[in-house]
């Protein structure tokens, strides 16, 4: 069980996307939004040269979330967003 509220969880959750993530993936043209946290559901979309990269699944399960887990909880879980889908969380 998350000890955590989604709420809670946002800042550093943010952060580490921004100053960690995002900086690698836009050397490569890639780009990260976070777009919501949902019961320790991260929701994010990549977006640039990462929409359609072959290797996007493993940057997302070993580096994003990899470096959240360690930084945060373990439980914490990275769900990527396809394009068209922002509104339609719930359908994930």
């Amino acid at each position: 069980m998350m000890p955590f509220t989604d709420e809670d969880l946002r800042p550093p959750v943010s952060s580490i996307i921004e100053s960690k993530v995002a900086p690698m993936l836009a050397r490569d043209g890639g780009a990260i939004e976070l777009l919501d946290i949902k019961d320790g559901r991260v929701f994010v979309q990549l977006q640039g040269a990462c929409v359609g990269c072959s290797a996007s699944g493993s940057t997302l399960k070993y580096v994003v979330e990899k470096e959240l887990k360690a930084a945060i909880h373990p439980d914490l879980e990275i769900v990527n967003v396809p394009q068209g889908m922002e509104n339609k969380l719930e359908e994930i």
